[in-house]
């Protein structure tokens, strides 16, 4: 007889660029008795989860649902409903997730401008209204709201601006910013958002919110060519998700229930509230960092509160610093991508990771690490500046 050694993950303090940790609540919602995905009970579960979705996401879109998959199917979705082959599609690309948009829109046909900013600053607003005068009849334009591969934030109220004077519709990516900074697609005229779980809702990855607005499902109706996904399909995702309740696939029951979950205690904490907290401790890891003496990567006045970009020292090492914090710590970062691979460290501070505690462990677990790398890192600065940040309202 063979005997499995039993698995026993360890418990680690995610402060990396995702997942973040999970409620409790969240991870025993997971637990739950296993229901069909068209049990009445199972699909009222489903109707709460829309209700909630709309709330977390302000929006009265009525079609707003979660695809199965992670963030990266929401993307997916999102881009492969709204381009059909020919389609002229203008991406904003600040990193290296505005770039995945760029690819897949090329994949379903369409013929894509880029238009890149520096990885560091923010989407290129005056770049995108140029190159909607230049292409014309312009589709769809394309942005990530908060750039997970740098840190920063963009103005989508502003490229919202430039979308619809060019008659196009508005694809923003939400992924790291849903449930730690204000995220409004009705109010931005955004029209298709999208998300992920793992992030800032705090819930294990493996499904996506999404929603659409009225001007999006209509040309997701109308399109002359069916959609080059099948799974992703949204108009068969809603008819399953809607009054409809046309079989479409095997619902992941479990991360439904941790959706659930996971959006009540966002709204049990209160979005302004979320907000808030979010704010507060991202601001304070910031000053915490520069009172190391270490220089923050993305631009002022842009920087996500919720994933900080660090310049790594010169003579430091960064597989090692990321290791220790790993190894010795049970601390989780996360390394540079594409353009930044090896010169930044990316440091989150999401969901249920969002915390003083956090902050202050985080600081002088590095601090002490970068000595022992050789950096005159300044502990006692940085945790005086950390403190002095949470201490804010």
């Amino acid at each position: 007889m063979t005997t499995i050694p039993a698995f026993n993950p360890p418990t680690r303090i995610l402060m990396g660029p995702g997942p973040s940790g999970a409620n409790p609540r969240v991870t025993r919602a997971m637990g739950a008795p296993l229901l069909g995905h068209l049990d009445p009970e199972f699909l009222k579960i489903m109707d709460n989860c829309r209700d909630m979705l709309r709330q977390v996401m302000r929006t009265a879109n009525d079609v707003t649902l979660a695809t199965p998959g992670t963030g990266t199917s929401g993307m997916e979705a999102a881009v492969m409903n709204l381009v059909q082959p020919g389609d002229k599609v203008v991406c904003g690309i600040c990193g290296y997730f505005g770039d995945r948009i760029a690819q897949m829109a090329e994949r379903a046909g369409g013929i894509v401008t880029r238009v890149q900013a520096p990885w560091g600053s923010p989407t290129d607003v005056a770049g995108i209204e140029k190159a909607c005068r230049e292409v014309g009849n312009v589709s769809l334009v394309t942005m990530v709201h908060a750039e997970t591969s740098t840190g920063v934030q963009s103005d989508v109220p502003a490229v919202s601006k430039v979308a619809k004077a060019a008659g196009a519709l508005l694809l923003v990516d939400c992924v790291t910013s849903l449930g730690g900074v204000p995220v409004e697609p009705d109010l931005w005229g955004a029209d298709a958002v999208y998300s992920g779980t793992q992030k800032c809702l705090s819930a294990p990855p493996g499904v996506s919110p999404i929603t659409l607005s009225a001007a999006a499902w209509a040309r997701v109706k109308a399109r002359e060519v069916p959609s080059n996904t099948w799974y992703l399909d949204m108009q068969l995702l809603e008819a399953y998700w809607g009054p409809a309740r046309a079989y479409h696939h095997t619902a992941p029951i479990s991360m439904i229930y941790a959706l659930h979950e996971a959006l009540a205690l966002v709204l049990e904490e209160g979005l302004e509230a979320r907000w808030a907290r979010h704010e507060r401790n991202g601001r304070a890891l910031q000053s915490g960092l520069e009172g190391l003496g270490l220089v923050l990567h993305a631009d002022a006045g842009y920087r996500l509160p919720v994933l900080t970009t660090v310049r790594i020292p010169e003579g430091v090492n960064d597989v090692e610093v990321r290791g220790a914090l790993l190894k010795r710590h049970n601390i989780e970062v996360g390394g540079g991508l594409g353009d930044l691979k090896g010169k930044v460290w990316r440091v989150g501070l999401m969901g249920e990771s969002s915390t003083p505690g956090n902050v202050l462990l985080f600081l002088s677990s590095l601090g002490k690490l970068l000595r022992e790398q050789g950096f005159s890192a300044d502990v006692r600065s940085a945790l005086d500046a950390a403190a002095t940040g949470l201490a804010a309202n």
